[in-house]
């Protein structure tokens, strides 16, 4: 039996043959360059081909692929919606590449749930049942683990928590991206920071050297160690939020760590410790402090990681992960 676990990102899609105790063998990674559509399925087919060692698909053998993707995974249809990638609305990539090699297992799983199984395979949450991975990047996702189990829930969107309702009162901005997510996330740092500028006709701080369509989470982390008002201003709110989010899954779900990981942690990860503090002000008393709260172990690879944790449990044990 082979195992191989994909990584799709919205630029780049990362690949490795594992072993069964899924332990990297050997790795691939190429840029999407702005392929759509089936471009990317036919770019993340060429890649499990160059790590199977086939000169062709005439070549038969047992293999087990597990595709994390940036979006929903519909384990009914196999079919994926991924908002990054042009054309994948409801793209039928299980399909695309069960037809191209036949013998294959193939599952996908949303990028959030390959995380929290990645770090249950090799990081923070190592020889845990019960654990929370929070993705803040772009957007927020969040990988449960629960009894051993991923959820996935009714329709495979367990975890869209960018639209956990954490302020009021209700603002329009929340109707595209959710109210966590438009002032947590990322792209929700920036749009706050925008707000916050236009807002201050007399700022003349850090951000005012930045034209609007430049300043991001990057500008707003380095405004905020410079000690800025509008970016502390939007950091400080974010902590409260993340704060409260944890501390609401905390209660509801009693994890034994929450892992806080994506793009933004990152500079984010220095706040750990203010951020359990904010939880520890909202959540179950007696389940929040038996409740660790940690950073990424794997920043660059828990995506993998858990692609191929996906590849190897499901070639033997497919109720494990709920994957039907």
């Amino acid at each position: 039996m082979k195992y191989i676990g994909v990584d799709l990102g919205g630029t780049k899609v990362a690949a490795a043959s594992f072993s069964k105790n899924i332990v990297i063998q050997r790795q691939e990674r190429f840029l999407l360059d702005g392929r759509e559509a089936e471009e990317v399925a036919d770019l993340i087919f060429n890649t499990i081909i160059t790590l199977l060692n086939r000169k062709s698909t005439s070549e038969p053998e047992r293999v087990s692929i597990g595709i994390s993707v940036p979006g929903i995974a519909y384990s009914k249809s196999g079919d994926v919606w991924a908002p990054n990638i042009p054309g994948w609305e409801r793209f039928p990539l299980q399909k695309y590449i069960k037809e191209r090699i036949p013998e294959a297992e193939v599952t996908i799983e949303s990028d959030r749930t390959c995380y929290i199984l990645g770090e249950a395979a090799h990081g923070a949450a190592k020889g845990s049942n019960n654990a929370v991975f929070m993705a803040v990047g772009t957007g927020i996702g969040v990988g449960i683990l629960i009894d051993g189990r991923v959820l996935h829930g009714a329709d495979d969107i367990v975890g869209a928590a960018g639209w956990m309702a954490l302020s009021h009162p209700f603002d329009q901005s929340y109707i595209s991206t959710g109210c966590f997510e438009s002032q947590a996330s990322g792209e929700g740092l920036a749009f706050q920071a925008k707000r916050e500028l236009l807002s201050n006709k007399s700022y003349d701080g850090f951000l005012s050297k930045f034209s609007l369509d430049d300043i991001c989470s990057r500008a707003i982390f380095s405004g905020y160690e410079s000690g800025d008002i509008i970016c502390t201003k939007v950091i400080d709110k974010a902590i409260e939020l993340w704060g409260m989010a944890a501390a609401n899954l905390v209660s509801l779900l009693n994890p034994e760590i929450v892992i806080f990981g994506g793009g933004v942690f990152g500079p984010a990860s220095k706040f750990i410790d203010r951020i359990y503090s904010e939880a520890l002000k909202w959540a179950q008393p007696i389940s929040i402090k038996k409740t660790i709260f940690k950073a990424t172990e794997l920043p660059d690879d828990a995506g993998l990681y858990g692609a191929g944790a996906v590849a190897v449990r499901n070639s033997y044990n497919k109720s494990k992960l709920k994957l039907n």
